[in-house]
């Protein structure tokens, strides 16, 4: 097979020889990025062997795969980049592992989760069946330490690894707003330094969104005995969470209720959790695997490329299904249900150069009408892939009892085809905007594994500066501006630049909310976004934001106020305080 040679930027190449290209035993790269992709589609086509006996088949597919990832038009999450076609070969990003309440169990996941992490995975959790602290162990005649206990033992474990020694380790710790420990483990992250592998979320029901409303008492219930323990007032509770994720971050918040609504195979049970970064919610030992589409290579000329788009869906639909085939799950019990499943997660990123080529800022009402449009017609054309491929392959096994199981859907591979994950470093490879998020920062500097840092601009600003006619040194003296302020507000541009080139703090929460509503409203799964936040946003703010994504149905929530975190993985400029103000629109909430 003819390699067609990349066209990667700098921070794409030092992320591929950091993190993905093979390397020998004295730790030396031995593998091109063009290596890279050719191991990649060579293994992932080699699953058509199962369904055809055509041999020209897996070549044909080999060809096709390689050309949909060196064009850099979909690219398959890190697993499948750094463990196709190689020994390990566990492909699969995202894990949801059960904890009962006993030390069997709990120890035994932890065990699982080692391996995970060491392959490359990521992993979610609920320990919200664990007894809460100072309840009865009748087999010691001791009382229990609680789940916050065990989240640390968690944490202190995954530490001590690497993701196969190329990303530290990731979790999601959720517990239900109505266990007993739920104001403790909501203040968890408050302390600097604990649980700094460890995402946490609060799983609120619709009971606790009711009592809310109501002003009514809810009940804490001891998971252990079924029984209440004590009736609190949830707006303190639901205050302690927006105070907490105000100060640090943490905790998110994720809508149990809403996700199992949407459960494509309730007849499995009940989902507890999801992944690290809250868009795959899975059941207990289940895994997906995700990949993303690069939607600024779908613009041309200022048009979208429905016909290219298309075909990309339906062969990264294929390649996903494939990845199914040949995956080596760490653990028999994740296999089995994935198997039966078979969920995978196509998303998209770039979705801000996406707008910037249209000439859309991500300010406008027009960016939500975009996102909605594109991702009705990927997850649409998603769903006839699945459905095509049902036909070929077989249903998945769990299909009977399903939501798919209708006269009028008799075909159907995948449980759920679509996720919106954060592509934090499949963006940098592809060398566009993570997910759906906006612009972090025109210029922006990048903490990464190692402490190696990349320092860049965005690329299309350059190019539309040129477009626009700034002269070089005009150009030269904008990007030293730039790069101390990171920002376009007290630049000498056009305010069309400024409106394109608009970033993450500039852009109202309502805004944030609404095209996450956009996106999730077509998609099988759930997404990933930020709602980040300046350093001058209130507790108040960060309540509104929550009680606007439940009402609008989102399955979970994250907001991140700039400077909440002693360390960041990314910095706007070389500024530390932030000042935002739209051109477009004020900083309101609704």
């Amino acid at each position: 097979m003819k390699k067609k040679k990349l066209k990667l930027r700098e921070s794409g190449l030092t992320v591929l020889r950091q993190r993905y290209l093979l390397k020998n035993d004295k730790n030396e790269v031995i593998e091109t990025p063009e290596e890279l992709f050719e191991r990649v589609a060579k293994a992932v086509a080699s699953a058509e062997a199962n369904f055809s006996k055509n041999p020209n088949t897996c070549e044909t597919y080999e060809e096709k795969f390689y050309e949909l990832m060196a064009n850099l038009d979909f690219l398959p999450n890190s697993p499948t980049l750094m463990n196709a076609g190689c020994p390990l070969g566990q492909l699969s990003a995202c894990f949801v592992l059960p904890i009962e309440d006993s030390l069997n169990s709990i120890f035994e996941t932890l065990k699982y989760a080692g391996l995970i992490h060491k392959s490359g995975g990521g992993t979610g959790f609920s320990f919200s069946k664990i007894r809460p602290k100072g309840d009865i162990v009748a087999s010691t005649q001791g009382v229990a330490s609680g789940p916050l206990s065990f989240i640390k033992v968690f944490d202190s474990a995954t530490e001590a690894i690497k993701q196969g020694g190329k990303r530290r380790g990731a979790n999601m710790g959720i517990l239900r707003i109505d266990h007993p420990d739920i104001e403790e483990f909501i203040k968890a992250k408050r302390e600097k330094g604990v649980l700094r592998n460890f995402n946490l979320s609060v799983a609120i029901t619709d009971q606790f969104m009711d009592a809310l409303e109501k002003k009514e008492k809810f009940p804490l219930v001891n998971p252990r005995t079924q029984k209440i323990v004590k009736y609190i007032d949830p707006q303190e509770l639901f205050d302690l969470i927006a105070e907490s994720a105000w100060e640090c971050g943490d905790p998110g918040v994720i809508f149990i209720d809403t996700i199992n609504r949407y459960n494509p195979t309730p007849h499995l049970g009940e989902i507890e959790a999801t992944n690290p970064c809250g868009e795959q919610p899975l059941l207990p030992f289940e895994s997906c695997n995700l990949g993303s589409i690069n939607l600024a290579n779908f613009v041309e000329d200022g048009k979208i490329d429905w016909d290219g788009l298309r075909e990309t869906v339906f062969l990264a639909v294929r390649f996903l299904d494939n990845v199914i085939e040949i995956n080596r799950f760490p653990v028999p019990q994740i296999g089995k249900i994935t198997r039966l499943n078979r969920k995978i997660g196509l998303g998209v990123m770039g979705f801000a150069d996406f707008l910037i080529k249209l000439n859309v800022s991500y300010a406008e009402s027009k960016a939500i009408e975009l996102g909605e449009k594109i991702m009705k017609f990927i997850n649409e054309e998603s769903v006839k892939a699945s459905q095509q491929l049902g036909m070929e392959r077989g249903n998945f096994p769990a299909y009977p009892g399903s939501i798919w199981d209708k006269p009028e859907i008799p075909y159907m591979r995948n449980a759920t085809t679509t996720t919106i994950a954060p592509t934090g470093s499949i963006s940098l490879i592809a060398g566009v905007s993570s997910g759906i998020e906006p612009l972090f920062g025109v210029y922006y500097e990048r903490r990464m594994l190692d402490n190696i840092i990349i320092k860049e601009f965005h690329p299309l600003f350059i190019e539309i500066l040129e477009k626009e006619g700034y002269s070089e040194n005009e150009i030269e003296e904008i990007l030293n501006e730039v790069k101390e302020k990171g920002l376009l507000k007290d630049i000498k541009v056009s305010k069309k630049i400024k409106k394109l080139f608009i970033t993450t703090y500039e852009i109202s929460p309502y805004q944030h909310l609404a095209i996450q509503s956009a996106f999730q409203k077509y998609v099988h799964n759930a997404v990933s976004k930020t709602i980040n936040l300046p350093k001058t946003a209130t507790v108040e703010e960060i309540k509104n934001i929550y009680l606007n994504a439940y009402k609008i149905g989102l399955k979970g929530v994250t907001v991140f106020r700039y400077g909440s975190k002693e360390e960041q993985v990314i910095y706007i400029g070389k500024s530390e305080e932030i000042e935002p103000s739209c051109p477009i629109c004020s900083f309101s909430l609704i």
